[in-house]
């Protein structure tokens, strides 16, 4: 049976540049959103404040969903990833936090250097949920509705971090 990896990541934009990672995939330097895997037990959006933690040291604060992302790579056609894309903005740093092991650095890019780095990108969603969000698209948290967190009340995903 066909089943995506539920992913999360973060995109969080100040005075014009975007806060991204620089990471080691295979021996090669990616740039990417601070994104990772939603664990089990976690809710959507407490994946999104965790993985920017650990890939960053930024406390993540989630204000709405940017969208949602269906990709399978090219050359892995049977690995799909559904990422959820938060923005929101972030409320201090843990300078001395050691980052996530394949981490090399956080840091701070426009729009237009993000392009230019092109060929780094860990994949299209980089790009593709960095040119939805000054699209100004942006759905309330309140989209999802987390059961395994609130049972039958359907609060929304957002109260439930």
């Amino acid at each position: 049976m066909w089943k995506p990896n539920a992913t999360v990541a973060a995109v969080i934009e100040r005075d014009g540049r975007f806060l991204l990672v620089e990471e080691r995939i295979l021996g090669q330097r990616k740039l990417n959103q601070p994104a990772g895997h939603v664990e089990h037990g976690e809710s959507i959006v407490a994946a999104a404040v965790r993985e920017t933690l650990e890939e960053t040291a930024h406390h993540f604060v989630p204000a709405a969903l940017v969208g949602i992302y269906l990709w399978s790579p090219p050359e892995r056609p049977e690995l799909t990833y559904l990422r959820f894309a938060f923005a929101g903005s972030v409320t201090g740093v843990d300078a001395g936090r050691a980052l996530d092991d394949d981490i090399e650095a956080a840091v701070w890019l426009s729009r237009d250097e993000i392009a230019a780095r092109a060929g780094e990108h860990r994949s299209p969603l980089l790009l593709a949920c960095i040119d939805d969000y000054l699209a100004g698209k942006r759905y309330p948290l309140t989209l999802l509705r987390d059961f395994d967190r609130t049972g039958d009340r359907a609060e929304p995903l957002a109260e439930a971090v």
